[in-house]
């Protein structure tokens, strides 16, 4: 079996143990925390270090340039200069617990690369509905400052993450394999159901295009595909759709880290705590379909990391 990496867990769930607010609704979501109180990002990440994560993602899924101009008043310079200063936030965390315990593989920090949706803060992360009328030169515009700017400060990995249509995808992938050939990233989508990402396309068939195409493209970089921000019910039909009838050696490394199973609403906030399975119990399954990397995302805490990376162990 190849190696199962542990990733980090819900950043804004994690923060709001050190700062006490309630950060989902805001604009700017945790990447306002990255201005307003970095040391609180920076003991995020060393949780989940100490957690066991061998992977932690940078706080920028909600960092724009657009988002900072508007909401934290800043220049296109300085929202740039608070992305760099964000990554180097995840470094230190990084630095700080290899210093303080015996490492055997030097964790990797991974940009976080959330959907051209994220920054219009009007739920259509959760639709694609942009991907009718946003063209795909638009789109790699604006992914493409951030990129930079992450890759400048360091990161290991691109997180291309919670892409909710085909054609973001499509156009992320057209734009690592032209302009950046010498980057590791991976590509996870938002799911609706079971069997289709969050526009509509069907999962499996959109998975596997991207990956003959990477390889068609002869793109080596491309280190999984899957799911990230779903109901963890739906990851198993989803990854069973795409590896089942593969043979073992042609079967399409996947990740996946998924939200704890509650469910959010914007009148009633996170609901359904106490019918959550713990993401524990399904590890086996997925890592029997070719799961290759293995987190959280919202409502998932340092503590489920800690129960994922032992039930990793234990196979």
């Amino acid at each position: 079996m190849d190696r199962v990496t542990v990733l980090d867990g819900g950043f804004a769930t994690q923060l709001s143990v050190h700062v006490g607010k309630h950060i989902d609704g805001d604009p700017l979501w945790s990447a306002r925390f990255n201005a307003t109180n970095p040391n609180a990002v920076f003991k995020t990440h060393l949780d989940f270090l100490e957690a066991g994560a061998e992977c932690i993602m940078t706080n920028t899924y909600q960092a724009s340039i657009e988002g900072y101009m508007e909401y934290l008043d800043l220049s296109e310079t300085g929202s740039l200069q608070l992305i760099k200063a964000t990554v180097k936030l995840a470094q230190m965390a990084r630095t700080k617990y290899m210093a303080d315990n015996e490492v055997r593989r030097v964790p990797l920090v991974v940009a976080s690369v959330g959907p051209y949706g994220a920054h219009l803060h009007d739920g259509s992360e959760y639709t694609g509905e942009y991907a009718d009328y946003v063209t795909v030169d638009t789109i790699q515009k604006w992914h493409r400052a951030r990129i930079d700017a992450c890759l400048e400060a360091g990161v290991d990995v691109l997180g291309i993450e919670t892409i909710p249509c085909k054609m973001e995808a499509e156009a992320m992938l057209d734009m690592m394999t032209e302009d950046y050939p010498h980057v590791r990233f991976w590509i996870s989508f938002q799911c609706k159901d079971n069997a289709h990402i969050a526009h509509g396309e069907n999962f499996a068939d959109t998975v596997s295009n991207l990956w003959n195409k990477a390889k068609l493209f002869g793109n080596e970089n491309l280190v999984a595909i899957g799911v990230n921000c779903v109901h963890p019910q739906f990851v198993t039909p989803l990854f069973r759709a795409v590896n089942e009838k593969r043979p073992t050696k042609e079967r399409i490394p996947l990740i996946v880290y998924p939200n704890s199973g509650e469910v959010y609403s914007v009148e009633t906030g996170w609901q359904g705590k106490e019918d959550c399975v713990p993401l524990e119990h399904y590890v086996p399954q997925w890592v029997e379909l070719g799961a290759r990397y293995i987190g959280g995302c919202c409502r998932t805490y340092a503590r489920d990391i800690e129960r994922i990376k032992l039930a990793v162990n234990s196979l």
